[in-house]
């Protein structure tokens, strides 16, 4: 694995961790962001071992991802698409006001759990 990658799946471990936590403290927009980010930086972490290059965007790095899954067995075949649904937490808890800015507790917990085994996966893959 390279430096890069390791320091990718670092990022996302971490961001696991701000996720249990900020829900424990019900903090549930901020874990749900976390979740996503915790997605997005295993997914940054594949894309670079497989191509050597980095998405610039959130949409880089979901487009690339998608790309890339397709074509691997050995992940779980909803990832691609919790990458983009998972999106959709960072942006209600950064972007939206008002009711639309609402995350359920139950929805922000099942996204750190699918984003656990999102990122775990990920590291068996490529070797962390």
């Amino acid at each position: 694995m390279t430096p890069e990658s390791a320091l990718h799946l670092a990022k996302a471990r971490q961001c696991l961790a701000n996720a249990r936590v900020s829900l424990g403290v019900a903090l549930v927009s901020d874990a749900g962001r976390s979740a996503y980010l915790a997605a997005f930086h295993a997914a940054s972490a594949f894309i670079f071992e497989r191509t050597g290059k980095f998405a610039k965007t959130h949409q880089g790095v979901q487009r690339e991802f998608h790309r890339l899954a397709r074509g691997e067995t050995r992940l779980d075949a909803s990832y691609p698409a919790f990458l983009s649904q998972a999106y959709n937490l960072k942006a209600a808890a950064d972007y939206e006001l008002g009711p639309d800015a609402d995350i359920s507790a139950e929805r922000a917990a099942a996204a750190i759990e699918t984003a656990r085994r999102f990122v775990e996966r990920i590291a068996d893959l490529i070797g962390h």
